[in-house]
C-alpha cells in the first residue's frame, strides 16, 4: 500500500511539474513577441519589412474576449511564429484597471475613433500607409485556424491589388 502511495503522489508531482513547465513555455513564448504601442513606428517598420500591422485593440484587464484571445492565440507557438515572421504587431489597449497616462489613453481613444471600433476585441490589419486590409476579432478553433484566417484575409488583399 505504501509503494502505491508513493507511485500515486510521485506521479501528481511529475504531472504538476510537466504542467508548470508547459505554461512557463507558452508566457515566455508570448513575451518573445514584440508588441508596439505606437502605430507611426510600426508604420515604418512595415514599410521597411513590406509586410502588414497587426492592430490589437483591447481591453487588457476586463474584456473576457480580449483574454481568450491572448491567452488562447497569441501565446500559442502557431501564432508567434507566424506573427515573428509576417506581421508587425500593436496593442492597443483600454483597460480598467490598469494605470495609462493621459498621452496614452488619448492616443489609443484616437486611433480607436480613426477607425470606428465598437467593441473590444478588434483587430485590423493594416499596409503600411495605415489603411485597413481587414477586420477581425476573436476566431474559434485555436492558434493554427487563426493563423489561416490572417492568411486568407491578407491573400484577399493581395488579389484586389493585382
Amino acid at each position: 500500500m505504501k509503494k502505491f502511495l508513493f507511485m500515486i503522489i510521485t506521479l501528481t508531482v511529475l504531472f504538476s511539474i510537466a504542467c508548470a513547465q508547459t505554461k512557463n513555455k507558452e508566457n515566455k513564448n508570448e513575451s518573445e513577441l514584440n508588441w508596439l504601442t505606437n502605430l507611426e513606428e510600426a508604420q515604418t517598420i512595415s514599410q521597411e519589412k513590406g509586410i502588414p500591422i497587426f492592430v490589437d485593440f483591447t481591453g487588457s484587464d476586463w474584456c473576457g474576449w480580449c483574454v481568450k484571445l491572448r491567452d488562447e492565440i497569441f501565446s500559442k507557438e502557431e501564432f508567434i511564429l507566424y506573427a515573428k515572421e509576417h506581421l508587425v504587431l500593436v496593442e492597443l489597449d483600454f483597460p480598467r484597471k490598469t494605470k495609462q497616462s493621459n498621452e496614452t489613453k488619448a492616443y489609443n481613444e484616437n486611433l480607436a475613433r480613426k477607425y470606428g471600433i465598437r467593441g473590444f476585441p478588434t483587430i485590423l490589419l493594416l499596409n503600411s500607409d495605415g489603411e485597413e486590409i481587414a477586420k477581425t476579432g476573436f476566431q474559434h478553433g485555436g492558434a493554427e485556424n487563426y493563423v489561416s484566417h490572417l492568411k486568407e484575409l491578407l491573400s484577399v488583399q493581395s488579389k484586389r491589388e493585382l
